[in-house]
């Protein structure tokens, strides 16, 4: 029950932030323009500031509304899912981020039903007039019903959302949201609740006063560097071994899946991250930090980019707080572990040494011989958004891939948009109720514990190539 809780938690999660994670390029062009040319930026210019209000009013919802369409129903839905969510845009005078990420799968939902209603009554020869005259009627009806009904309680939303975040600042209660947020994170819902909450209020916030801290609230990875770095001093066996290559991808590539697994090896550690945002929340609201558009991926390098005229330093500062707190707190743990360094290679109860073998699960039969055998043409690498840590770990994999002499492509797709033609798909422990609700019938579901882990890339490869043999 509660895996599948768990994994309808993420399914949503997944579609909010299936609209936002593919247009972050777009937020951080638009959060580059603010920066430079908004009147309080680096170089104010009111010709260019123009291009701020405009973007930010149509382009980006629009983009959010035309990727939530093509995801429910390809490009049709996609042009459905615009001409819906202009109705919503034209008819507010606030930004329709939400407008977008919701009228976007609906008006793909509403001509996908029309389109079912149609299939089998259409004359040979009149599908393309039929075709375009559904989806001007249902864009039309989509277009007036977003602006006369949806824009009101969309704009009351909004008004509500962006309220209860100015009570949250005014009396010290937004530095306590970590003690949610970062359980959410080692569960990967970070992108849900980065780009599915905090995103969308950000740049409400951001339009209004040049730059927002709530961007800063799931994207410092201040908090996780620093428990990575305590497991690079202080932590033991396969760990302390692999933790400085899951520090260097942290901190400077952004992907803070590669350093969950660390909390989950000793979960009283999760108290480390947890007050280092606290802490780094309550510095950045006190020096009125914050970034001016999305911190994504949350590298160290993002951060400084992203950061304000004047606010450069809060911005570090705050990274560099929630690194020391946590670093701190978890050294702490980790040195009051009395566990030996032989068992250390034990992971959640699972003797790593023995996994890595055969990557087969505790109890399960090692004959090599019983392994699956089927043709395999596309292997697909899978995490919540697919785009930060599958990229990784599809890089990775084929390079394994490669030296075992298969040579494959292997795509990095998010657990919520599986193709129908995959073969193999490997996805992260936490993800893998929903890979087996996601993936088609029949595709081969491998599951991989630590990203970062050579040793079971390589018998994860090595599966694979047993199973074309």
């Amino acid at each position: 029950m509660a895996n599948n809780f768990k994994s309808k938690i993420q399914k949503f999660g997944g579609t909010l932030s299936g609209m936002v994670m593919p247009n972050i390029g777009a937020l951080i062009a638009w959060g580059i323009v603010t920066a430079l040319f908004l009147a309080t930026g680096y170089f104010p210019n009111e010709n260019l500031a123009e291009l701020i209000g405009p973007t930010l009013k149509f382009l980006i919802p629009l983009l959010f509304a035309y990727t939530g369409g093509y995801n429910l129903y390809g490009r049709r839905g996609a042009v459905a899912g615009c001409v819906a969510t202009i109705g919503v845009i034209i008819g507010s005078d606030v930004t329709m981020m939400i407008g977008g990420m919701v009228m976007g799968p609906l008006g793909a939902w509403v001509i996908k039903q029309a389109d079912k209603m149609l299939d089998g009554h259409v004359k040979p020869g009149l599908e393309m007039l039929v075709d375009n005259f559904s989806m001007g009627i249902v864009g039309a009806v989509m277009m007036v019903f977003g602006y006369m009904v949806v824009t009101p309680i969309f704009a009351g939303i909004t008004s509500v959302l962006v309220v209860c975040v100015n009570f949250a600042m005014a009396h010290n209660i937004l530095p306590f949201t970590p003690i949610f947020v970062v359980p959410g994170q080692v569960l990967f819902l970070n992108n849900a609740i980065n780009h599915g909450i905090f995103t969308p209020l950000a740049i409400e916030q951001a339009a209004q006063t040049g730059k927002s801290i709530l961007y800063l609230v799931e994207a410092n990875g201040g908090n996780w560097a620093g428990l990575v770095l305590a497991f690079c001093v202080f932590g033991k066996g396969t760990a302390k071994k692999s933790a400085p290559g899951a520090a260097i991808i942290h901190i400077i590539g952004g992907i803070g899946e590669v350093s969950y697994p660390y909390a989950l090896i000793k979960p009283i550690t999760l108290l480390g991250p947890i007050c280092g945002s606290i802490a780094a929340l309550f510095w950045l609201q006190i020096m009125d930090g914050g970034a001016v558009a999305a911190v994504s991926p949350g590298s160290i390098v993002a951060l400084i980019i992203m950061s304000p005229k004047g606010k450069l330093f809060v911005n570090v500062m705050g990274y560099l707080i929630a690194t020391v707190v946590s670093f701190a707190i978890v050294s702490f743990f980790l040195l009051r572990d009395k566990t030996p360094e032989s068992e250390m290679d034990e992971v959640q109860g699972i003797d790593m040494s023995r996994f890595v073998e055969s990557h087969s699960a505790p109890g399960e039969e090692k004959d090599a011989a019983k392994v699956e055998k089927k043709s395999v043409k596309k292997i697909a690498f899978a995490c919540d958004a697919g785009m930060g840590s599958s990229a990784m770990g599809a890089s990775m994999l084929k390079t394994q891939l490669n030296k075992t002499g298969v040579y494959l492509d292997v795509n990095h797709v998010s657990i919520h948009q599986i193709p129908a033609d995959i073969d193999v798909v490997v996805t992260n422990t936490n993800l893998l109720e929903a890979a087996k609700k996601e993936a088609p019938q029949g595709t081969t579901i491998i599951e991989i514990k630590e990203f970062l882990n050579a040793d079971e890339h390589k018998a994860i490869a090595q599966r694979i190539k047993s199973m074309m043999e």
